[in-house]
């Protein structure tokens, strides 16, 4: 293509191809290519007889929602899918999708929940320690940071093996 050729504008409803989608939403062809593959349910180009992929508008739309979930939000392909088939891509753009986890519940006790309310209990234990005498002592606060540690060694060894059993 010439340098001195402009770049042709396209309306909302005009089919681009996977070069032109890419550019638009400031990623790498190849990551449409894998999102493709990974939100089959969301994206689904038409080909070309010569096998040129074109991208309608809903695929343009369901390409922004998962680039904000992704990019944006930190969530994780599986999460961002499932999180677009409860809820929907309108949702997700019009910042309507609430995040929840399966099994959400406030009476759950989860670890990380645990440690959230150790290290709570612990800060505010040191916070009236501090206020009521200004010398603590050293051993207190020494054994209330090892209970801290051996309470995140749990946890990141229960995650470990939830990764391994997953990766499995």
């Amino acid at each position: 293509m010439p340098a001195a050729a402009k770049r042709v504008e396209k309306s909302a409803d005009a089919y681009r191809s996977i070069g032109e989608a890419a550019d638009e939403l400031g990623l790498q062809p190849h990551v449409l290519r894998y999102w493709e593959g990974k939100f089959t349910r969301h994206l689904k180009p038409l080909k070309r007889p010569d096998g040129r992929r074109m991208f309608r508008p809903e695929d343009m739309t369901a390409l922004k929602a998962i680039q904000l979930l992704v990019h944006d939000r930190g969530l994780t392909l599986k999460g961002a899918e499932q999180l677009l088939n409860e809820q929907g891509v309108e949702k997700v753009l019009a910042g309507q999708a609430i995040l929840t986890v399966a099994g959400d519940d406030a009476s759950m006790d989860s670890p990380a929940r645990k440690l959230q309310e150790t290290v709570q209990a612990a800060f505010a234990a040191s916070q009236n320690t501090a206020e009521t005498s200004v010398a603590a002592p050293a051993g207190a606060a020494r054994d209330r940071l090892e209970a801290m540690l051996s309470d995140l060694e749990d946890i990141k060894q229960r995650l470990d093996s939830v990764r391994l059993a997953r990766a499995a």
